[in-house]
């Protein structure tokens, strides 16, 4: 009898290990995370039939899963559970939601409501009304239905609806049924569409009530984003009445591509960011750590999301090598993050098999490390400055492949730590912003300009000891450096495709590397060889690098020539410049380019974490592959703390390291590591 009880009694002690886990800190819904979509049309027939909760509770505990994005609704329209609100799918003879949700609950599995916003086939077939439309009130998905001829492939789309008018009561409606009636760890809204103004009819009369001009764009905009924050604020107090506790996340909140949008804070309203992208065939591998660091100023947790998919997100039989799947999740959790893989349930309800055995051969790694990685803080000396542009990756990457760690410091709350910040060409600031930076160079702080950043009106923001003059006289120009610049470069003048603007420097101004032009521009009237002009054998007047006092002066927009050619030249020329002002990093690694690093301090435990990771992507057709990941030996680490360290020792394993001082610095050296390790110093 004894053994019958304990054994009825351990789904419930599995659900207070992970409620308690939650409340320490070291996790909100689960660091080892999932994203099933179900996207059914009607057309699919037995929906759910092969749906076994002890199938699914196993394939679970296969990918050491502990937390869950399960559907309510899909982009179809269908619900997935009992509804008297929606419709639940023509096809689904059970309520799948339910049994999903409390088999998940049985094994101490969080699981979480996803519900679509934007997209939604059903209520836009059923209520034209409520779909959104340009100025010239065009439903386009309706158009591309009615234009599809018979037979010919489908093209990739869905009807968009904005949650406004009866379709914002509709969706309020549907989030309490849910929350309600089933005991939900949290909600996850797709498709939010916080970036796009709807001029339906229904809209365009609200906003002439509102006494709004559609036709202003400025005016049309500000009432948009009205009505996206009375969402937000309308669904998170429905969600907080019945489930006070329930995380909550609107999709397409997290974006770094519009400053429109950042500027509004909608994250604001998430209870955690989930930062979703897939890197082998959207932006690359280095375009979610400055997301992390960004993200991780709001204070709230991260979640890292990429996909088990190796080319469309949702994609049916696409799978990513083991080894990516390895390399992206330590990757996540390296950067302060939690893990989630996306992954597309069969129609039938039964989850593949293959799919858990790649992501727990990753998750069963992160099992080991995920305590040295979430409820920690991202710290570093150099930070950098975003417009939330292309450029911010372009100044990035050669970050990230200098193994230089950073912070950013848009919203940064404490600077304490920071010694310089770097403004890449694209940055413009406002007043607000330049006071800020100003201060912080007045009080110590250094700056590391690229090309026109902070430039307006003819000047910079800070005195940089030189005059504007104007734009290049030619189509490309050469950099020669001087002894203090030229660790690993050339002595020899090298190309620049995109060339320096001209300033005329103070007779104070540091000159670190001069510029040399072409003897003229390749025109039908004068060229010689293949492709450029060589350059004269007398430097120009106007420099490539300038120095005056706290503040490093590039003419060379760096980021975007090493983005559009990849040459080396360029990326070290601007690592040399940033070392003459970054002299003693709180981390310093040596690794190849592909290896990255990042510091995670957690003052809780008393320790700095080192996380290092090494994976090579390769371009083979569209996609950004990784497959083949080789060890490193003798990685040599030295890092700069204030507090006394006790001992250092490596994760996974919990190898201890051999600590060398030297010059103040501490200096040890990882053995051997493959994809990726931690050095952990206690303090």
């Amino acid at each position: 009898m004894n053994l019958i009880r304990i054994i009825l009694l351990i789904p419930f002690f599995c659900a207070f290990i992970n409620a308690n886990a939650q409340k320490s800190g070291l996790f909100t819904e689960g660091s080892r995370q999932v994203h099933l979509d179900f996207h059914t049309t009607e057309k699919l027939e037995n929906i759910g039939k092969d749906w076994n909760k002890e199938n699914w509770q196993q394939t679970l505990k296969v990918g050491h899963v502990n937390s869950i994005n399960i559907f309510a609704k899909g982009h179809h329209g269908w619900c997935y559970y009992n509804t008297e609100v929606g419709k639940r799918h023509p096809n689904l003879d059970f309520d799948l939601f339910k049994a999903q949700l409390e088999a998940c609950h049985e094994i101490g599995v969080t699981a979480q409501a996803y519900v679509t916003v934007g997209w939604n086939v059903l209520d836009a077939h059923e209520h034209p009304e409520w779909v959104s439309t340009g100025k010239d009130g065009k439903n386009q998905f309706a158009e591309m239905e009615a234009n599809a001829k018979p037979g010919e492939p489908f093209p990739w789309g869905w009807p968009t609806l904005s949650p406004e008018g009866g379709y914002l009561e509709h969706l309020l409606k549907h989030t309490e049924e849910i929350a309600k009636n089933y005991e939900v760890d949290g909600f996850w809204f797709d498709i939010v569409p916080v970036g796009s103004i709807n001029y339906n009819e229904w809209s365009k009369k609200d906003m002439e009530a509102n006494g709004v001009d559609w036709n202003n764009e400025k005016e049309a905009w500000a009432h948009h984003c009205k009505k996206m924050h009375a969402f937000f604020q309308q669904t998170n107090a429905v969600i907080k009445k019945y489930r006070p506790n329930a995380t909550i996340y609107y999709n397409w909140t997290t974006g770094m591509n519009d400053p429109r949008i950042l500027k509004e804070a909608y994250y604001q309203y998430n209870t955690k960011q989930d930062l979703e992208d897939l890197p082998t065939t959207w932006a690359g591998y280095d375009v979610f750590p400055v997301r992390a660091k960004f993200y991780a100023n709001t204070g709230k947790p991260i979640v890292a999301m990429s996909g088990k998919f190796h080319s469309a997100w949702g994609e049916f039989g696409g799978f990513k090598h083991k080894n990516a799947i390895w390399y992206e999740a330590v990757n996540m959790l390296s950067f302060g993050a939690m893990a989630n893989f996306g992954d597309q349930l069969h129609p039938t309800g039964k989850l593949e098999k293959a799919t858990y055995d790649n992501i727990g051969y990753a998750y069963s790694y992160i099992e080991k490390i995920e305590k040295y990685c979430v409820d920690a803080k991202q710290l570093a000396k150099t930070a950098v400055w975003l417009n939330f542009s292309g450029k911010d990756n372009d100044l990035t990457r050669m970050l990230l492949e200098h193994q230089v760690n950073f912070v950013v410091a848009n919203n940064l709350k404490d600077w304490s730590a920071v010694d310089v910040l770097i403004l890449h060409s694209g940055v413009r600031l406002n007043e607000q912003e330049s006071k800020q930076i100003k201060e912080f160079v007045d009080n110590g702080g250094k700056l590391l300009i690229i090309g026109k950043g902070a430039f307006e009106d003819g000047k910079w923001k800070f005195d940089i000891g030189a005059k504007y003059l104007g734009e290049s006289n030619y189509q490309v120009d050469y950099t020669l450096v001087s002894d203090k610049l030229n660790n690993n470069l050339v002595q020899s003048p090298f190309l620049n495709r995109n060339p320096a603007i001209r300033v005329e420097p103070e007779n104070e101004t540091e000159i670190l590397a001069q510029i040399y032009e072409p003897y003229f521009d390749r025109t039908v009237e004068h060229w010689t060889s293949h492709d450029n002009v060589p350059y004269q054998t007398t430097p120009a007047t106007h420099p490539a690098v300038i120095r005056k006092g706290n503040i490093v002066w590039c003419a060379h927009d760096l980021e975007t020539i090493y983005s559009k050619e990849g040459s080396q030249v360029h990326r070290q020329l601007f690592f040399n410049a940033l070392s003459q002002l970054l002299s003693d990093p709180l981390v310093k690694v040596e690794m190849p380019s592909c290896g990255r690093l990042n510091l995670l301090h957690q003052p809780r435990e008393n320790r700095y974490v080192v996380h290092l990771t090494y994976g090579t992507p390769h371009k083979r057709g569209r996609a950004q592959v990784i497959e083949d990941l080789v060890p490193l030996y003798n990685v040599p680490v030295s890092v700069d703390f204030d507090e006394k360290i006790k001992k250092a020792y490596t994760i996974p394993g919990k190898q201890s390291l051999k600590m060398n001082k030297v010059d103040g610095k501490l200096h040890i050296v990882v053995p051997e590591f493959k994809c990726h390790t931690a050095v952990v110093f206690e303090y």
